[in-house]
């Protein structure tokens, strides 16, 4: 479920939608890369800011889950996306694991916003792809025809690093980590609870 064995375009093919997130946030990160003052007027516009967001700019809760601050924010985030999610876009479908993903980043955020002070910047997938494992953990719990011991017992294992981890890194968002798991656990509740689905991996 979570071992990847297909070769590039095989990916692409199966897996379209964590296809593009993926070379999107890549695409983001290596024009900021370029040292032109525009480009980082348009970061700083683009970015998780909580005064901005006071004074009305709402696009500061979406844009920021494409970018990334640096080569091993992205890098983690890019494998996370690679590992755990082709698994959701397989057992949803394509329109419902976009709902679930910025489904899960904008509560996220908007937990950010609510929690933090307005100084507060932040930019990554992370509360996203918590809710990933949200959806995941509502699997494990209620819906164990989708997944079966082994993978469950992987769910949990990276889940409870990933918390532990949220708390004891500095310079984490710790409010979009932990909302962005119940995020994404309640739209898989909404999603998943009466979905006549089965894995494709039984």
């Amino acid at each position: 479920m979570f071992v990847r064995t297909e070769n590039f375009r095989t990916f692409i093919h199966l897996y379209p939608i964590v296809t593009a997130i993926i070379a999107l946030q890549i695409g983001l990160w290596l024009i900021f890369l370029i040292p032109v003052p525009a480009f980082s007027l348009f970061f700083s516009l683009f970015a998780g800011f909580n005064a901005g967001i006071a004074n009305g700019e709402w696009w500061r809760l979406i844009t920021p889950i494409f970018l990334h601050t640096g080569f091993y924010h992205l890098f983690f985030n890019t494998v996370s996306l690679i590992l755990f999610a082709p698994a959701l876009e397989r057992i949803l479908n394509r329109v419902l694991f976009l709902i679930i993903y910025f489904g899960s980043g904008i509560f996220a955020n908007l937990a950010t916003y609510w929690l933090e002070p307005l100084a507060f910047t932040h930019v990554g997938a992370s509360g996203a792809i918590f809710g990933l494992f949200g959806v995941y953990l509502f699997m494990v719990l209620f819906r164990k025809d989708l997944i079966d011991a082994a993978n469950s017992q992987v769910v949990i294992t990276i889940l409870v690093i990933g918390v532990i981890m949220t708390f004891l890194n500095t310079n984490i968002n710790i409010a979009a980590h932990l909302f962005g798991l119940i995020g994404g656990f309640l739209l898989g509740s909404i999603f998943l609870r009466s979905r006549k689905t089965r894995s494709p991996w039984r």
